[in-house]
Parts: C-alpha cells; structure tokens; sequence
C-alpha cells in the first residue's frame, strides 16, 4: 500500500511552501501530488514554478503528479491546464472533465481525481478508455458503495484502476464560482487581496450557538473535522486500496506521514488520531441533537 501527500488545498506564502514540499521529499511518501486545485489567481507560484518544483522532486524518486483546477471557469485557466500537461512531463490529476478530455487527445494517463463525480463502474470503465489510471473517489463514497462498484467491474470481467483512498485530512465538501472568504469577509471577489492566506488551515465557520461547523477555503468548503481513516486500515485492504492520500496540514505533516507509514504496515488498527469519517462507514455526518 502507498502513501501519498495529496496536493496542498490552502494558501500559503510561496516561501513556506517551497520549504514544505522540499521537506515532504525526505519522508517516507512514494506519491506527491502538486499544483493549485482550488483558485487560480493564487499565484505564489505559477505555473512555471509548479513545473520546476515537480522536475526538482522527482529527483527524489517519488511520482509526481500535477493536480488541475477543481472548477475551470475561464480560457486562461485552460490554458494553463495546457502548459501542465505539455510541460510537466508527469502524470496529471485531473479535477474537472476539460483535463479528462486534453489528457485523453494527448494519449496521456491521467489520474481521476475526487471532483469527477464518478459513482458507477460504467462511468469508471468509460474513463478508463480515455486513459484513466488511478481513481480517488469523492469523499462521500464510503466503504459499502467501493465494495459494490469494485464488486461489479469484477462481474464484467473489467480491471480495476488503482484506487486511491482520502485517508487524512479536511474533507472538501463542495466547491462555488462564488468566494467564500471574500464574503465572510466582506469585500469582492476581483479584489479580495488573497485574504485566504492569512488562513493556512482555512477560515473556521461555527453555528449560531458557536459550535464548530465547517471550514472556508476560498471557493471551496471543508467539513471542520480532520478525518481520519487510519483505523479502518482492515477494511481498506479488504477492498483492495493501493492509495492512502494525506491532505497537508500547516503543522505536524511529518509526525502524521510517519503515523500512516507504520499503519500501512501493521497488522492492526492504530489509534486514531483524528476524526471518524461518517461517509465512510454510510452515515450522516452531523446528527440533529434533541434539547
């Protein structure tokens, strides 16, 4: 079973983050995912930059993949989807279907990843004609659904791709053309001064009565808990997982891939860590509390 840190979803200063991947290089990981997935006017780095840090880390041995926009909303943002996939020279993770359909005209494998809205082994097969190589389901695909999917490609005689498998972190739970933080914040989007840097870990939103709710992220919303897969270690081999994805987290990453580097090699399951995961065991994921 391989690690992989999965590509960075927050805003951070360019020279924190340079520092961050440069030290992932030394950790047990066999897989990096890289590149801006949910806003493109975060440019700390530019697409050059993305291209030079993934040829630099490569050099440690890990596959390195380019991850794409979640949400393409412009021809400039195709365009730089262009440029990843001609001048990367690796695998791309594709995030929305206009990179399914570049990779697919290139002959390039490609990795599905969690905002392609994949859920019957129809649609799998179909992606992986195209040149799907490995899959991330979304983060709502739980255990049940997996083993049915995998269970009916089986039937058809159809290969499964490699699966790929959210096993720590924030889990993105939807994305907008609208600016979240910009609206919490109350300024426009065209001009929000990339405020979302000022939240490595995100923009914590409670309820009303100050509970914990979720997490603002730019376009993006993330539930509030760090979730955590570690012990369901049993149930992932089960269904054959290849992939664990960690999500980066602006503290500790070090201490966690070591954690999920002794998990993937025990033959028992580890404390936890974070939160239990409700999607992948089919259960809602907050529950009404009765005053």
């Amino acid at each position: 079973m391989k690690l992989s840190l999965g590509p960075l979803q927050y805003f951070w200063p360019r020279e924190r983050t340079l520092a961050f991947y440069r030290e992932a290089a030394g950790w047990p990981l066999d897989i990096i995912y890289l590149g801006e997935t949910v806003c493109s006017k975060r440019r700390e780095l530019g697409t050059r930059d993305w291209i030079a840090l993934a040829a630099e880390l490569a050099e440690s041995g890990k596959q390195i993949v380019l991850s794409s926009l979640a949400l393409i909303e412009a021809e400039s943002e195709l365009g730089v989807l262009q440029r990843l996939i001609d001048e990367g020279g690796c695998w791309i993770e594709a995030n929305d279907l206009s990179a399914v359909q570049l990779c697919r005209e290139r002959g390039m494998p490609f990795v599905a990843g969690p905002t392609l809205n994949i859920y019957n082994h129809h649609a799998l097969a179909m992606l992986m004609d195209d040149g799907l190589r490995r899959w991330v389901p979304g983060v709502e695909q739980g255990y049940t659904l997996l083993r049915e999917l995998r269970a009916a490609m089986l039937a058809e005689e159809q290969p499964m791709p490699e699966l790929e498998v959210v096993a720590f972190g924030r889990l993105p739970l939807a994305y907008s053309a609208r600016c979240f933080t910009a609206r919490a914040l109350d300024v426009a989007k065209d001009q929000c001064d990339f405020r979302c840097i000022e939240y490595p870990d995100g923009m914590p939103l409670a309820t009303r009565e100050g509970r914990p709710f979720l997490r603002i992220n730019g376009i993006q919303v993330q539930g509030e808990e760090v979730t955590d897969l570690g012990p369901e270690i049993l149930q992932l081999r089960e269904l054959g997982v290849d992939v664990l994805r960690l999500y980066p987290q602006a503290d500790g990453m070090a201490g966690i891939v070591d954690h999920y580097h002794l998990v993937r090699r025990s033959p028992v399951p580890p404390p936890r860590i974070g939160a239990r995961n409700g999607y992948w065991h089919g259960e809602p994921g907050m529950r009404p509390v009765t005053s």
